[in-house]
């Protein structure tokens, strides 16, 4: 693996500089390799590729980009387990139980996903004697986070491709190991050279010049919501379009009528899912204020279940938090539920019995929970639910709007027209009904401080278009 180099123009390159940054290992805080550490320098260099390699990539045919991307998958396959183990390495995922499936395969999935979109989407359409045309924006910069590192990149990389656009990738420097392994995949693909750079760094040294600069026409970023405020404030001189995947705060709604031993254990499970590290996590679970104690309990027989270890053994369904300054957060925030007088029903401060190495938290069920307190309106991050009361039905959806996030939702009832009624109520970008799981062709994105725009599917793929009208064209042949 090329950990000391970049990918620029096709080609492994030596950096700029001589900053190296270690990649840390959560479940064990051991070092297990190092990166090389980008500059304004890099950020240059790569731009520069991907500007010289735009015009004839734009250029390229719907079935040559459409083969370009059945290479990929390919070459994506043979490098799975490559991938699934660089993610669990570098992030702490469960090999068995999230790497190897969720997390590599939803990078795998992104690419198929794009294909589909790219296959039947409309370029061109005519409105009377106007012609209108979608066409590749241009350079984009992709900024991508440390909690699901192979599918935040290739929800971006593979509409970008798909669009005829060049790209320069920025991760995670605490997450890298996996974008490197991606950029050999994509050169094994025979992407041309330019069209893909990849650049490692952290926020300052090479997220700022990348957002700032010139040659970039678009910003892709994904991550907390004050980032993307600072890199929204970095793209604005040269007014270049901005998306952005950020924070979220997601109520968990059970309506009276719903499944609760099947609704409540599925909420649990699915917030500690990743360890809690999602932006869509169902983190505060709104309940009928006259079913706390039933719903304690559920929630408490669900969370016991949950095996926390070491990432490699085939038990453990949650692995550490991903890093140092991740957990050192969610205890604050633990130790901040408990004093402002939240009602612990499980867990609490601390790495669980028998982890005395290692970013392991101690999964966390608070109750009585008001929307005033900090664990309720903060995103956490971390395997810690909040359990809401609430008195009717609108007061459930009161509670859920009450936030600045909207990024997702979710509801439940055995009546599916009252479950739909809710999730038209809600502000927030998704709604899952009773249990639906991700849909990678939907649109995802936020409202409100969660963010801007919408990726995945024919809705990713947009997002990395031009818009050009063509006046007095005339009929169409």
């Amino acid at each position: 693996m090329h950990q000391q180099q970049f990918y620029i123009n096709g080609q492994w390159v030596e950096p700029a500089g001589p900053a190296r940054r270690d990649v840390i290992n959560p479940a064990t805080e051991a070092a297990v390799g190092a990166i090389a550490m980008g500059t304004a320098a890099d950020v240059d260099r790569a731009v520069a590729a991907a500007r010289a390699a735009f015009p004839a990539f734009a250029a390229t045919s719907r079935e040559e980009r459409l083969d370009l991307l059945a290479r990929i998958l390919d070459a994506y396959k043979k490098r799975y387990d490559d991938m699934a183990r660089a993610i669990s390495t570098e992030m702490g995922a469960p090999l068995k139980a999230l790497a190897g499936s969720g997390q590599a395969g939803s990078g795998l999935a992104h690419f198929k996903v794009a294909a589909a979109a790219l296959r039947d989407f409309p370029f061109e359409k005519s409105q009377g004697s106007t012609r209108i045309l979608r066409e590749p924006i241009g350079v984009c910069a992709l900024i991508t986070p440390w909690n699901w590192p192979a599918n935040q990149m290739a929800c971006k990389v593979a509409p970008a491709l798909a669009a005829g656009c060049a790209m320069v990738l920025k991760p995670s420097e605490l997450a890298p190991l996996s974008a490197l392994i991606l950029a050999e995949i994509l050169d094994d693909a025979g992407v041309p050279a330019g069209v893909f750079n990849l650049v490692n760094g952290d926020g300052v040294g090479v997220g700022a010049p990348l957002s700032a600069h010139h040659d970039v026409d678009m910003v892709s970023f994904t991550g907390s919501t004050h980032a993307g405020k600072l890199v929204m404030k970095s793209a604005a001189d040269t007014v270049k379009k901005v998306a952005l995947e950020l924070g979220g705060k997601s109520a968990n709604i059970l309506l009276d009528d719903a499944d609760f031993p099947r609704m409540v254990k599925l909420g649990v499970l699915t917030l500690l899912t990743n360890s809690g590290q999602n932006c869509n996590a169902p983190s505060r679970l709104l309940v009928p204020e006259n079913r706390l104690d039933e719903v304690e309990a559920i929630a408490a027989a669900a969370l016991a279940k949950v095996v926390v270890g070491d990432p490699l053994a085939d038990a453990t369904t949650m692995g550490p938090l991903a890093n140092e300054a991740q957990f050192r957060r969610v205890q604050q925030l633990i130790e901040l539920g408990v004093a402002e007088g939240a009602k612990r029903v499980a867990g609490g401060p601390g790495r669980p019995e028998g982890l005395a190495q290692g970013f392991f938290t101690r999964p966390t069920i608070f109750s009585r929970v008001t929307n005033a307190m900090t664990i309720a309106r903060e995103e956490i991050f971390g395997p810690v639910l909040s359990i809401l009361p609430y008195r009717d039905e609108d007061d459930a959806v009161r509670i859920a709007n009450d936030t600045p996030y909207g990024l997702s939702g979710y509801v439940a009832s055995a009546d599916i027209q009252r479950a739909r009624g809710v999730a038209r109520r809600l502000r927030t970008g998704n709604v899952h009904l009773n249990g639906a799981p991700v849909d990678l062709s939907a649109p995802f994105g936020g409202y409100k401080q969660s963010g801007l725009g919408r990726e995945w599917g024919a809705w990713g793929l947009e997002e990395f278009l031009e818009t050009k009208a063509i006046i007095g064209y005339g009929a169409d042949d």
